[in-house]
């Protein structure tokens, strides 16, 4: 087994915030976003990250990368423990860690060219380069990604989504990174642009060595990347493990009904097939249920459930949090 170079131990990352309606010296409640998260990666490794909207997928993207404060728990990059280190020892580690960001066009600053955004991390990290390196630089990494030296000058507003994503993949990996988290890549790209940007992703983790880590919520982009898949659900993970295993025999009743809403090519098995849909809203991370935060959603949930907040379980290939299952 390759190097493991990322180690992620009960991480939980709080927020205060004021409700409505609330007075100005009210006492702000917390919200848990990322609340127990553990976690593995090692080298070359892509692990997906999947889950609803709200279960705090973005936000363990940012703690891991140094974006947000992490409350408590451990982030071991190669050894080095993360949590709590100021912008100085972030900054020293952050060549090494980089990160694609959702919206491809928000990423990216408006008044900057697209050769002065991509090479703004060498001008960061490598203040003494000189302007022709950056330039050879520069034209190299766009050829790599599928972008023309010669758009070089333009402006983001001048490319379609797709093209921007590529800008912002080119602007990551200029400093030759070993790890690139992914935050939900191409959710804002129409699907044949999706496989694109999913085939450049894996077509460059090849030729770099690069570690991965995928957020999504469409499971079948996960599939087509993942070897390692991790479900989380408001903050928690409730089934993780080798994504073949996981995908052939999802386990945990909310794997199983987003399992069951991914769509099939195939338009006979996908009029026949059963939808598990879920019972009420999701809870509000202010104001989690106690015990297991799925349980006011879940099918197969027991009067225990309320009483105990369940650990993954099981071997290194398949493990879940769910006592019934």
């Amino acid at each position: 087994m390759n190097q493991l170079i990322l180690q992620v131990r009960d991480l939980k990352v709080y927020f205060n915030v004021r409700g409505e309606r609330r007075w100005p010296w009210s006492k702000p409640q917390t919200l848990k976003a990322v609340d127990g998260i553990s976690l593995d990666l090692h080298a070359g490794e892509t692990l997906g990250v999947v889950g609803e909207s709200g279960c705090g997928k973005s936000t363990l993207a940012r703690a891991l990368i140094g974006l947000v404060t992490s409350r408590a728990g451990s982030i071991r990059w190669q050894g080095l423990e993360l949590v709590g280190r100021d912008e100085t020892g972030w900054r020293n580690v952050r060549q090494d860690i980089q990160m694609i960001f959702q919206d491809p066009l928000a990423s990216l600053d408006p008044r900057m060219t697209v050769g002065d955004i991509i090479a703004e991390p060498l001008r960061s990290f490598y203040p003494g380069m000189s302007r022709q390196a950056i330039s050879d630089k520069v034209r190299a990494i766009m050829l790599k990604v599928g972008l023309l030296p010669n758009v070089i000058n333009r402006y983001p507003h001048e490319f379609s989504g797709g093209q921007c994503q590529r800008i912002g993949i080119a602007r990551a990996l200029i400093v030759e990174p070993k790890l690139v988290i992914c935050d939900e890549p191409v959710s804002a790209l129409d699907v044949s642009i999706q496989a694109q940007v999913v085939n450049l992703l894996k077509s460059l983790q090849k030729e770099m060595g690069l570690s991965l880590i995928f957020i999504a919520h469409d499971l079948s982009v996960v599939k087509h990347i993942s070897d390692r898949v991790m479900v989380m659900y408001l903050g928690h993970p409730v089934e993780a493990g080798d994504g073949t295993a996981l995908y052939a025999a999802p386990r945990h009743p909310y794997t199983r009904a987003l399992m069951s809403a991914v769509p099939i090519p195939d338009p006979d098995i996908e009029r026949n097939k059963a939808i598990q849909l879920l019972e009420g809203e999701l809870p509000s991370p202010i104001d989690p249920p106690s015990g297991c935060v799925f349980r006011t959603r879940c099918p197969v949930a027991r009067g225990a459930c309320a009483e105990q907040v369940p650990q993954l379980e099981g071997d290194h290939r398949h493990r879940v949090a769910c006592p019934y299952v």
